[in-house]
């Protein structure tokens, strides 16, 4: 009996899509719990996933990255290709370049584990986890003066880690020998194959329990119900073209007032994103390539249509767009694309001012439209080894045409959680002096935006190195509807002597010692609404408070 014969009742199709969903939840915790680093086991940058043999998306974790859904779509259509009937049970594939293998960073390493059953190939069990270095010209493989992707790090083309269920210790040992930390690398390269093997498992107990037919049946329809719930979100948007443009800071290079520019036409169940006009391929490593771009642009409808519907290629394919090639969000090689989460922020960010008047009630305030990066590294003074320490924090989340802006979180297509002080000073001979919120930085409106963050940090040892990379730091979160702009951020060198140095939005190797520390601040977002209509109660707290521009 062919797939397409199998039926399926609504009943069966549920039951099915939430057994796939415990299997990929369960290997996320598995990743988190297993991994070495403070980047995946306390950020929980990671994503774990089931893909079919057309190299769909089925199922996505419920805490996987948004941007990651993208970074996977490509990964078994080139296993397929390039290893074909020569794919056995235990191979594992890795790969993380974004021109070459489907990726959208380096520091991205996309894993893909065969899953056959009575000895036939059904579906592939996917994770991806961000690695706190991949090597390259910086630690953490992210800073302000990239040119191309030579200087981001290690470029792994699709290669089989495992064959047959034996580990390639020669690849893994070359790969090792290029990175930073590489006890930490070896043990989060070890978590992403466990949870591949326990995704194996456990889609296998679903296959012998639900049968090979019955299961692709209900990929498919698992898939189709996604579509057709944006489609009939869609019907509900009235018809029209509608347009928006954003300017980003800079490259960290050569080049400042980097345009986004958006034309959004909507016609019955149909929508086109066309982006043509954006800005040229640039130096630095803001670029994106197209799967990246499709993510930022997913996100931002679904967050705006249909926000409970479940991720899967279904959303994928209801958004055509039209990035030309050899563009800011269309890149080819060599550019350089380390940063690319900060122009997936903007992305949404035009999506949702694109189609803020034909959705008045459900637009809100540009967020903080940025992954303000901040790595820290050197030598343990006391185990003289090697640190780097990464992370992106949260800032404002834009006011809502009902409710006040969220303070101080992630937004758009990043979810990673807050690295607590306790495991960064457990962990890195780094001091936290202040973790608190940017006072006066929400837009003023009807409804405020939130506030950033303000994290400062001072090394235990001398000639702690910092890279960082920031955005929206001239150009600020923007308000809607008569709504004020958040704040801008900042990155700041102080000592103890009351010196304080302006820091530009993508340093690079700056050197910091035990009488200075480094002060992070994130910005806000943008307010909702005429301020004069702000309830005078909550202005009132709001200037008490130090919450507004």
């Amino acid at each position: 009996m062919n797939d397409s014969d199998v039926q399926l009742n609504a009943i069966e199709i549920e039951l099915v899509s939430n057994a796939l969903r415990s299997v990929v939840d369960e290997a996320f915790v598995a990743l988190m719990k297993t991994a070495y680093s403070t980047n995946i086991k306390e950020r929980h940058d990671h994503s774990t996933c089931i893909m079919d043999l057309e190299g769909r998306v089925i199922v996505q974790a419920s805490l996987a990255i948004p941007v990651h859904i993208a970074s996977m779509t490509g990964l078994v259509s080139f296993v397929l290709e390039r290893y074909g009937e020569d794919v056995k049970p235990g191979d594992i594939f890795i790969a993380n370049d974004p021109h070459a293998a489907g990726g959208t960073h380096l520091p991205d390493i996309n894993m893909a584990a065969p899953v056959f059953f009575n000895g036939e190939l059904v579906a592939f069990f996917c994770n991806i986890a961000h690695h706190a270095d991949i090597g390259g010209m910086a630690p953490g493989s992210m800073a302000g003066g990239m040119r191309e992707i030579y200087q981001e790090g290690l470029r792994l083309p699709l290669v089989r880690l495992f064959d047959a269920g034996e580990l390639d210790e020669d690849l893994l040992d070359m790969i090792l020998l290029n990175v930073r930390v590489p006890r930490e690398r070896r043990g989060d390269y070890m978590a992403q194959v466990s949870a591949s093997r326990l995704g194996e498992r456990r889609l296998m107990e679903l296959l012998e329990q639900h049968g090979v037919g019955r299961t692709r049946r209900a990929f498919d329809e698992i898939v189709n119900a996604s579509e057709r719930r944006m489609r009939r979100a869609l019907v509900e948007l009235p018809d029209g073209t509608f347009s928006f443009e954003d300017v980003m800071d800079d490259d960290g290079v050569a080049t400042e007032d980097i345009h986004i520019k958006l034309e959004v036409s909507k016609r019955d169940d149909a929508i086109f994103f066309d982006f043509s006009g954006s800005h040229p391929q640039v130096t630095g490593n803001i670029n994106t390539t197209l799967n990246a771009t499709l993510s930022g642009v997913a996100f931002g409808l679904k967050a705006l249509l249909d926000p409970h519907s479940p991720n899967n290629d279904g959303i994928l394919k209801v958004c055509e767009l039209k990035a030309d090639s050899g563009t800011l969000l269309n890149s080819v090689a060599p550019a350089s694309v380390a940063a690319r989460a900060h122009t997936c922020q903007r992305i949404i960010d035009v999506v949702f001012g694109a189609l803020a008047d034909c959705l008045p009630e459900r637009a809100m305030g540009a967020s903080n439209g940025a992954n303000t990066t901040a790595v820290f590294a050197g030598r343990d003074p006391e185990s003289n080894d090697t640190y780097v320490y990464l992370e992106t924090l949260g800032g404002g989340c834009g006011a809502r045409s009902f409710k006040d802006g969220k303070d101080g979180v992630q937004v758009g297509i990043t979810n990673t959680s807050n690295l607590p002080v306790e495991a960064i000073e457990l962990e890195f001979p780094l001091l936290i002096e202040e973790y608190s919120l940017v006072e006066n930085s929400g837009g003023a409106g009807r409804y405020r935006g939130g506030l950033g963050l303000r994290r400062v940090v001072r090394p235990l040892h001398e000639d702690c190195i910092f890279n960082g990379v920031g955005e929206r730091f001239r150009h600020r979160p923007w308000g809607v509807f008569g709504g004020e702009p958040g704040s801008a951020g900042r990155f700041l060198l102080r000592d103890d002597n009351g010196g304080e140095t302006k820091l530009g939005n993508k340093p690079n190797e700056v050197l910091i010692n035990p009488w200075q520390c480094l002060v992070v601040e994130t910005p806000g977002a943008g307010g909702y609404g005429d301020p004069d209509e702000r309830d005078p109660a909550d202005v009132e707290a709001d200037t008490l408070g130090g919450k507004v521009c």
